[in-house]
């Protein structure tokens, strides 16, 4: 007798191989068996019958803990409804953990409302001991925030570390490492991180290394000196010989996008130079970032305080404004306001149309917008090619990240507008790339879900469908799963997916969730 029987489907086992058809047995949070069950008999049987059976997806990229989302909304509906049953955060510098002092959360009030996060720990130890009290509707696995550490020495002070700070920062990332952590992630574009130099960097990788981790890496630049920021990153994981993975790939700028030949060339290069290179990638076209994020660099330096206090002064306002004009990459007039700190419901987001009401500059409405929200301006941008995006994924050595958050959709009653990529990126990869495009088999696209990030990690145990994994199980009908998710309305769940298994547990049975909590929390 087995927990679990998913009868009759196609496995396709996340290495690549074909799929066959096959039965898979569970019991516990193992799976015990693959093959013909036709004389077992399950505590629970499930009919995949014109169904694959994979298994869970792995989101290498995730931002559900620095959204707080982990916290207010454990069972993480959107990602389950996608097929997700593991989650890696601390991405792009910013990690919850560790904490030189409880201030330093506060690095993540750019995505969060403050008021909503209670925190009760410093130390990687304190957090492990806190997440295996906690339950979760799926795996859970942190990152070292490069920035997070960096704000926790130094503040907001935006200069290079002494050799003092550098030890105590080398000092904190191994206990961390020891302590649970699966690798370091960088976030070399905003603010507090932009003045990290080699030495710096070349530091934390030699640790990363003594550990056999990983790092993530959210490249200094995107557009214009994309191909710069992938020669110091990929010369850096050469020279120190590093296990690197960069963030959510892409060339944002409509001028920028004929690089992508020669950006994609210098990855292939040093992967066949000996680096243990990877990227991951979001299937959508728009990008989702802080406002700020438009402003000269030296506008933000010091952090919010500093950014909003320039802000404020009539002839520094005057100079932003002035420099946005002239060294625009993007066009962030068309930009939309995801999120901010005005109120739930805004009557126009698009900066252009409250441009053009006000009879002001699309930049004068940012600089309002910022000081208006205290700061906290999030937008969805129209930047990235729809080519560049469909050769990124199909990419041999790209892997499927949603680069989002988990939500329930009841979200919506915030006023703010999420991007579609937390309701929607793995159904997307399989319904555009997979099935309507055709130019990526549903083989490999599992895999770049799968096997490869939980490689990546060295997330053992999970990632492929084989006698004595973790029973971490997705069933969905190939020829349905679809996302519904869009900027305008992007509270919409995913279809296609009917049963989710998390660690022998079923989170998703028949397209409805279970309100089970089997997540785990995992360490390196």
């Amino acid at each position: 007798m087995y927990d679990i029987i998913i009868r009759n489907g196609t496995v396709i086992d996340g290495t690549g191989k074909p799929g066959y058809e096959a039965s898979v047995g569970i019991n516990k949070n193992k799976i015990a068996k693959i093959g013909r069950l036709a004389w077992s008999r399950g505590k629970i049987e499930i009919d995949a019958q014109g169904k694959v059976i994979t298994p869970g997806f792995i989101d290498i990229h995730n931002h559900s803990d620095n959204h707080w989302q982990l916290f207010l909304e454990p069972n993480l509906p959107s990602l389950i409804f996608q097929g997700i049953t593991t989650i890696i955060g601390g991405n792009c510098g910013a990690s919850i953990v560790p904490l030189t002092a409880g201030k330093v959360i506060e690095s993540v009030q750019k995505w969060v409302d403050m008021s909503q996060v209670n925190v009760n720990w410093l130390s990687m130890n304190d957090f492990r001991e806190e997440m295996e009290r906690r339950k979760f509707g799926v795996n859970f696995a942190t990152l070292v925030g490069h920035g997070t550490l960096r704000r926790g020495i130094m503040g907001d002070e935006m200069r290079k570390l002494t050799d003092q700070e550098l030890d105590l920062f080398r000092n904190i990332l191994k206990r961390s490492l020891e302590d649970g952590a699966v690798g370091l992630s960088l976030g070399l574009a905003y603010s507090h991180e932009r003045n990290a130099n080699w030495k710096e960097i070349e530091s934390m990788l030699e640790e990363i290394n003594t550990h056999d981790k990983f790092f993530s890496v959210h490249l200094r630049n995107e557009g214009e000196s994309i191909l710069p920021a992938l020669d110091e990153i990929l010369d850096l994981a050469k020279y120190t010989r590093t296990n690197i993975q960069i963030s959510h790939f892409k060339i944002m700028g409509e001028k920028n996008w004929r690089l992508m030949d020669e950006a994609l060339g210098k990855i292939e290069t040093a992967q066949k130079d000996g680096v243990n290179v990877n990227f991951d990638a979001y299937p959508y076209t728009q990008t989702g970032s802080v406002l700020y994020i438009y402003l000269p660099e030296w506008a933000t330096e010091g952090g919010k305080k500093m950014l909003l206090r320039r802000l404020k002064e009539k002839h520094l306002r005057e100079k932003i404004i002035a420099e946005m004009k002239r060294d625009r990459q993007y066009h962030y007039e068309n930009a939309i306001i995801a999120a901010a700190n005005i109120g739930k419901n805004i009557s126009e987001r698009n900066i252009a149309k409250i441009a053009e009401s006000r009879g002001v500059s699309p930049e004068e409405v940012i600089v309002d917008l910022l000081l208006a929200s205290d700061g906290r301006v999030i937008t969805l941008l129209e930047s990235l090619s729809e080519e560049n995006v469909g050769r990124i994924i199909a990419h041999p050595l790209s892997i499927i990240a949603s680069d989002g958050s988990g939500y329930n959709i009841n979200h919506s009653e915030t006023g703010e507008l999420v991007h579609p990529r937390c309701f929607g990126t793995f159904p997307r990869v399989i319904r555009k790339y997979v099935r309507e495009e055709k130019i990526i088999t549903l083989e490999d696209a599992i895999k770049k879900m799968t096997s490869m990030p939980a490689r990546k990690i060295d997330l053992r145990g999970r990632g492929v469908i084989e006698k004595g994994m973790m029973a971490d199980v997705v069933v969905f009908d190939p020829e349905r799963i679809r996302d519904l998710a869009t900027v305008e309305n992007p509270y919409q769940y995913s279809e296609g997916v009917s049963d989710v298994v998390v660690n022998g547990k079923l989170a998703l049975r028949g397209g409805k969730l279970t309100g089970e909590l089997a997540g785990e929390f995992i360490t390196a």
